[in-house]
């Protein structure tokens, strides 16, 4: 099972910035495919007791979204507002086991959780609009990561609410980990539906 969802939400182990694009690129490309299938009702309805579809998006749209901000800051401002990383980053896989470690312990999305909504009396229409930032959200933070020189991702840090400070490399990898993880949760609850 695990195997199939690689395959398909795939991350690879990227180290550098363009790995990093590319990866982010194809993933969401992928996201885009796989959530056009889903019927609006699939779209809007919780998978069990878990989130919908749209929530999820609507989730990753909300925790990309300051990344992508943040990556527009001046360098100096990021340095004095979060300081700057004085260690080597940590891997692709040391982050993506960090967060699975994390999430054992119970943390949850906190701030980042997609806030409660009624049911839209246009399904389509609103999935569109959802769909849509996500879509801006993306491009957003695309266009930030290759706005920075590849050293540079090593030497400014940003914090995490669960990880703690990260390098911004640390923080790319976290995101693209991330949103696979949620593209994944869709797919395989779809699965077992």
């Amino acid at each position: 099972m695990i195997h199939q969802q690689e395959k398909i939400f795939s991350t690879g182990n990227p180290q550098t910035r363009n790995e990093i694009l590319a990866r982010l690129q194809q993933l969401h490309g992928e996201a885009n495919e796989f959530l056009g299938t889903l019927s609006d009702a699939e779209f809007f309805t919780p998978q069990g007791e878990k989130w919908s579809p749209a929530e999820q998006v609507r989730h990753l749209t909300k925790s990309v979204r300051p990344v992508a901000k943040a990556l527009r800051l001046p360098r100096l401002a990021l340095a004095l507002l979060f300081g700057v990383h004085r260690v080597a980053s940590h891997s692709f896989t040391e982050i993506e086991a960090f967060y699975q470690g994390r999430l054992k312990t119970g943390v949850t999305a906190g701030k980042f959780a997609p806030s409660s909504q009624p049911a839209p009396d246009d399904p389509r229409a609103r999935r569109g609009e959802i769909m849509q930032r996500w879509q801006e959200t993306h491009r957003a933070l695309q266009y930030a990561i290759a706005t920075w020189p590849e050293a540079a991702l090593d030497r400014y840090r940003l914090p995490h609410p669960v990880l703690g400070k990260l390098s911004l490399r640390e923080m790319l990898f976290f995101t693209l980990y991330h949103n696979a993880h949620h593209v994944r949760q869709v797919y395989e609850r779809r699965k077992r539906s």
